[in-house]
């Protein structure tokens, strides 16, 4: 006896008792929100933000260009899968957190974007990064300011320093002055920057390691405080009972909302990511957790991936890798799609990725507020093309909804866990093979070309979950065409 996909499955199985919603590889059904649906019966009840205050968090700020990345990447000894750092100014914008440890102590760092303070037209985002920035110090214990021995003292570095001073003392500041490769300049180098006022200025090399754990110990106190003041938290969590927890990654082209999509599931006034018309303004992959009803959500916005064809540099590589590193990870992948625009090659294809890794998904509609001559006809219209573009989830639920106006975006949170209770579920093997049965009275396997006997199925099993995997014992595998 052999193993071999049951191809008469699906037909069979949507005739079982069973669990027939989500995105099962073995029921093919799309599900729906119409624009009848006014009333928003099923929305959570609770939406609460999970802040990131399990573990302390270390700030690191600067100018563009001083190696903020590379130290970070070197504190938190993350390597190549760390924050992109390249010799590129405005690489990092949005905060980007990764985990530390020093001296049995773990931590959070947080890399931001370059500060300037002087906007000019032609930069972009430079209001943006400074809120981000703003976010960061506020839910940190301690500060790395990041300065470049090579070029000293500049400008930038002592508007960074007023900026600073107008945050509570509590906060500790360490001064760490990186690119300093040179022993012998070295005290010149670190002498240009005692004015600034920050304290005693620590010589470090972030790519050769050199000085990192000075910098480590100086920031080292204000992690012992922020532990000892949380300690209680922690405790109180340890004794909890283990919470679900739901990874979520939105996935989709450049610019068809994912940013704003995520700062709408977060709640109003939150801005855990850059938002703008322009393609490409999501670089890192950004994470946030969000309490609903009891359940974690973690959402991570990913950067909008083009085709394989237009992306050029080195920069944009490492973007679309991390987005779909993140899409495949996931427990649910939402397939972000512009409902005002045509469904392209580039959004099946990304569909056909999440089935080849496995992923329950969701599609979401964006824009639904303002497309044109919406009525009932229209919704079926559009839910067609998608069933028929993006054949590769098909049994993916659909959600027409609009991060602008915030329209059903609560009914993505009660899809998500459909999805994941559905790449979840379990089949028994007496129902399988109960189904398999009637399956094969009902249409029997087709003889083969040689004519030889009709495939016959013995015995079939489930064999896993996350995707849903069936095994069944056949005479010969040939006989059941893919």
């Amino acid at each position: 006896m052999r193993y071999a996909a049951l191809w008469l499955l699906p037909a069979a199985i949507a005739y079982a008792p069973i669990n027939r919603r989500g995105p099962s590889r073995v029921i093919p059904r799309v599900l729906a929100s119409q624009d009848t649906d006014s009333v928003q019966s099923n929305a959570p009840k609770m939406l609460k933000r999970v802040a990131r205050q399990a573990r302390p968090t270390v700030a690191i700020i600067g100018r563009p260009n001083v190696g903020k990345s590379t130290l970070v990447n070197r504190l938190c000894d993350a390597g190549r899968g760390g924050a992109i750092a390249v010799d590129e100014v405005g690489v990092t914008r949005d905060r980007v957190y990764q985990r530390a440890e020093w001296c049995g102590r773990v931590f959070d760092v947080v890399d931001t974007g370059g500060l300037l303070f002087d906007d000019e037209e032609s930069d972009q985002f430079l209001a943006e990064i400074r809120e981000q920035a703003s976010l960061a110090l506020r839910e940190s214990c301690a500060v790395v300011v990041v300065v470049d021995g090579r070029t000293g003292i500049v400008r930038t570095d002592e508007d960074i320093a007023a900026f600073l001073r107008k945050w509570p003392s509590q906060i500790e500041t360490v001064l760490a002055v990186n690119k300093c490769e040179s022993p012998e300049r070295e005290p010149e180098m670190v002498a240009d920057f005692w004015p600034l006022g920050l304290g005693e200025p620590l010589p470090c090399s972030a790519i050769h390691g050199y000085g990192v754990a000075e910098v480590l110990d100086a920031v080292l106190p204000a992690v012992d405080n922020a532990i000892e003041l949380r300690r209680q938290q922690i405790e109180q969590l340890d004794a909890q009972e283990a919470i679900p927890r739901i990874n979520v990654a939105l996935l989709g082209r450049p610019n068809v909302g994912k940013s704003s999509l995520m700062n709408r599931f977060l709640g109003p006034g939150e801005q855990r990511s850059i938002v703008s018309d322009v393609a490409g303004t999501t670089r890192d992959a950004v994470d946030a957790e969000l309490d609903v009803d009891g359940a974690i959500f973690r959402f991570v916005d990913t950067a909008g991936v083009r085709r394989k064809a237009r992306v050029k540099d080195g920069t944009e590589t490492q973007m679309v890798g991390r987005a779909l590193k993140a899409a495949k990870l996931a427990d649910v992948v939402l397939l972000v799609v512009d409902a005002t625009a045509e469904i392209t090659d580039q959004d099946a294809m990304l569909a056909q990725r999440i089935a080849d890794d496995g992923r329950a998904c969701v599609v979401l509609a964006n824009k639904w507020d303002i497309y044109e001559g919406k009525d009932e006809g229209s919704t079926r219209e559009v839910l067609k093309v998608l069933r028929e573009t993006l054949t590769a989830v098909s049994w993916a639920e659909v959600v027409f909804c609009s991060a602008e106006t915030g329209q059903r975006c609560l009914k993505v949170y009660d899809a998500v866990k459909r999805a994941r209770e559905s790449h979840h579920h379990r089949v028994s093997t007496a129902t399988l093979n109960e189904v398999i049965r009637d399956a094969m009275l009902w249409q029997p396997p087709p003889a083969t070309a040689a004519g030889k006997n009709a495939g016959k199925v013995y015995f079939v099993s489930q064999t896993g979950i996350a995707p849903p995997t069936f095994v069944c014992m056949c005479n010969d595998p040939k006989a059941f065409p893919k």
